[in-house]
């Protein structure tokens, strides 16, 4: 879809839009604080190009049109080949058209292209001299850059000597990972600093500073390889000749980063058709890449056709860049809600003026808990980041800090449970009241019996609140102890429905321990980590009877999530003694206890990650033996059909381990299959990319017959 221009109605209108545009740019390019997010800034510039198109003698000298970022930025280092801009399209039928300009130019339709990620962040001109990395320069107005030299050593993938000792010059874009933004705001703000708001402004900042009293790492990827003026006469020759898709092979042959390991990478494709697959490929991909993209560039791949298109003094005609939907805006922070989740944890949601990202229009977004809104600086009324891609809930990355006016007030943290008014338990960053699942019994009980937990059927919400209300059940375990007579007590329950539900909870009693430890909806578990716990110690006996060190074994488990668990299960003792009393199952069928001598080795932990939760690799337990799956990391996406039709995501994940396979929720180059069903998308794409097996349901059901139960 293509982004809508502003409107500029008259030269008064059109001269302001030139100054704001400008000074956007400025403050982009230079600081990465820009007044406007990237979309806003797309639009303005396209309503000044169309006004000039209309008023061709009217165009102001300081227009940002046909200028290297936007005409606003200078330098002081002169490259040896001019560093340009390229220019953008933002729908299918525009890529279309500028292929068949390329054509017109070239004198036939271009043989190859190129088509790779466009990178969200600081483009840069690494100098080499004898293979030693010598000078870093900004990209600047495109003739002369910024000397950022002071930064070598600190950017990850820009290596200080090359495998071979040559000189050239090595292109690429310097931008922050997810989670070097976030250690970049963990360490800025201990140091007493605002948050930067966005990857892309933490990336400029932090190349040109100087004198800070720390570092934070940065990742370059190369996108460019050319000679030097003191470069070997021969190699210089040769890789003026070379195609792009052959520059990028020997540039990481030098041991310089590019995307060839990442998810998406750079790519050839023979047609404009194949192209625009590519880009909905990538497209698909963004919201799982560990770094920001904007969009796709596409090149002209041969050297020939790139010397025969020529540049332009903004831009290259041979290459062009697709922009994708923002997943970024600037809105303003109204409000903050305390809302109480089923396990008691009190958790803030932000409350925004509605802003439209990638198609959705967003008025809510994550903000974690009280640390992280402390940390961030966050203030009532201040404009802040928001992101979102894809499916992805929308968080606040940061507050815009240079766009407040003073009139942003303190964001009131509560005293007491906003539910239910009682104390709470701030021990730890996750604020929660000391009512627990008390607080809010009725969603913990409707979670409890939800089809992935215990699977209670005619046991909904309506029915969960008629019990509470009539205080028949003060807890999970009160549920197993309902009569024939206390049922029929309640409107609209008759005998056939209740005899229903009571045969409905019979079933649940038998359900394995994991999914009864999923139905407690221990603290910092889930699905996968409750079946992971389930399998490594079999019954909740060895499992109460296990200290830290214990659990650290469990895969996915490690020095920070263990002691949360062990002390989480104790505090539910008096609980679990009324599920045993009742005749609730406390066994995992087919797994074994871990064995005294193992529990005790500490060289038998695994590598438990902090991040362990539903989506890591693995899940966990003794390694599987046996079965069509064996020692095999499985995702499944998409709809199933078939047999499996009827089977829930948590069920196919069962059946995945009953079969000796490992489950996960995200594709690696660790995946051994995947299984894609209707409507997969991301994922089946990304297992595409990386080669990983597909199968589908039909497929997979036949693998697996054996056990479907």
């Amino acid at each position: 879809m293509t982004t809508p221009a502003a409107v500029i109605v008259d030269a008064a209108g059109y001269a302001q839009a030139v100054e704001d545009a400008v000074k956007a740019s400025a403050a982009y390019y230079t600081g990465g604080t820009s007044p406007m997010d990237d979309d806003t800034y797309d639009r303005l510039v396209r309503a000044v190009t169309a006004w000039e198109a209309d008023h061709p003698d009217q165009v102001l000298p300081g227009s940002p049109t046909g200028k290297v970022a936007g005409g606003a930025v200078e330098g002081d280092v002169p490259h040896t080949v001019a560093m340009l801009s390229l220019d953008n399209v933002f729908s299918p039928d525009e890529f279309t058209a500028w292929t068949a300009s390329l054509a017109r130019r070239v004198g036939h339709d271009v043989e190859r292209f190129g088509v790779e990620p466009k990178l969200d962040g600081l483009a840069i001109a690494a100098r080499y001299t004898g293979g030693r990395l010598d000078r870093l320069i900004t990209r600047g107005d495109g003739t002369a850059g910024e000397d950022v030299s002071h930064a070598i050593g600190t950017v990850e993938g820009l290596p200080e000597v090359l495998a071979e000792p040559v000189t050239v010059e090595v292109r690429g874009e310097v931008l922050m990972t997810t989670a070097q933004f976030e250690h970049a705001n963990e360490v800025r703000t201990a140091h007493g600093g605002q948050p930067f708001a966005n990857p892309r402004g933490a990336s400029a900042g932090t190349l040109r500073a100087k004198d800070r009293a720390y570092t934070v790492p940065m990742t370059f990827f190369g996108y460019g390889l050319l000679p030097l003026p003191d470069t070997d006469a021969e190699l210089a020759g040769r890789l003026r000749e070379l195609s792009h898709s052959e520059l990028m092979a020997h540039t990481a042959e030098l041991g310089v980063n590019t995307t060839a390991g990442t998810a998406v990478p750079g790519t050839t494709a023979d047609t404009a058709e194949q192209v625009l697959a590519r880009v909905q490929e990538i497209a698909t991909l963004r919201a799982t890449l560990p770094f920001g993209i904007d969009g796709i560039v596409i090149k002209a791949d041969l050297a020939a056709d790139q010397q025969a298109a020529g540049s332009g003094s903004r831009a290259p005609r041979w290459a062009i860049a697709y922009k994708l939907p923002a997943v970024e805006k600037i809105t303003r922070l109204l409000d903050v809600e305390w809302n109480v989740g089923r396990t008691g944890i009190i958790a803030p949601r932000a409350v925004l003026e509605p802003v439209l990202i990638d198609g959705a229009t967003i008025t809510y977004a994550t903000l974690h808990n009280p640390a992280d809104i402390t940390r961030r600086d966050l203030r009532l009324g201040d404009h802040v980041m928001v992101h979102r891609a894809g499916d992805v809930i929308p968080r606040i990355e940061a507050p815009v800090a240079h766009l407040r006016t003073g009139t942003e007030q303190p964001i009131v943290f509560p005293e007491v449970c906003p539910r239910c008014g009682s104390g709470i338990d701030t021990s730890e960053q996750r604020w929660r009241c000391e009512n627990g699942r008390n607080c809010h019994l009725v969603a913990a009980l409707s979670y409890a019996a939800g089809r992935d937990q215990l699977d209670i059927e005619g046991l909904g919400h309506t029915r969960v609140v008629q019990l509470v209300e009539a205080g028949l059940v003060t807890d999970l375990a009160g549920l197993f102890t309902l009569t024939r007579d206390q049922l029929l007590s309640l409107e609209r329950m008759g005998e056939t429905s209740t005899d229903n539900l009571l045969a409905a909870l019979d079933i649940a009693k038998g359900r394995p321990l994991s999914r009864v430890l999923c139905a407690l909806g221990v603290r910092g578990t889930g699905r996968s980590m409750s079946r992971r716990i389930a399998r490594h110690f079999a019954t909740m006996d060895h499992l109460r009877a296990a200290d830290v060190a214990s659990m650290q074994q469990v895969d996915g488990i490690g020095t920070e999530k263990a002691p949360s668990i062990v002390a989480e299960l104790a505090e539910l003792a008096p609980l679990i003694n009324r599920l045993i009393a009742a005749g609730v199952n406390m066994t995992e069928p087919g797994a074994t206890p871990p064995s005294p001598a193992a529990a005790d080795d500490p060289d038998s932990s695994s590598e438990g990650t902090e991040g362990g939760s539903d989506g890591s690799e693995g899940s966990g337990g003794p390694e599987p033996t046996g079965g069509p799956l064996a020692g095999m990391t499985v995702v499944v996406t998409g709809a199933m059909t078939g047999v499996l039709e009827k089977l829930s995501r948590n069920q196919m994940n069962e059946l995945v381990e009953r079969a000796g396979g490992r489950s996960s929720s995200s594709v690696s180059k660790k995946t051994a299959l995947v299984v894609a069903g209707e409507g997969a998308g991301s994922k089946r794409a990304k297992a595409e990319t990386l080669g990983v097996r597909l199968a589908t349901p039909d497929e997979f059901a036949t693998l697996v017959t054996d056990y479907l139960v």
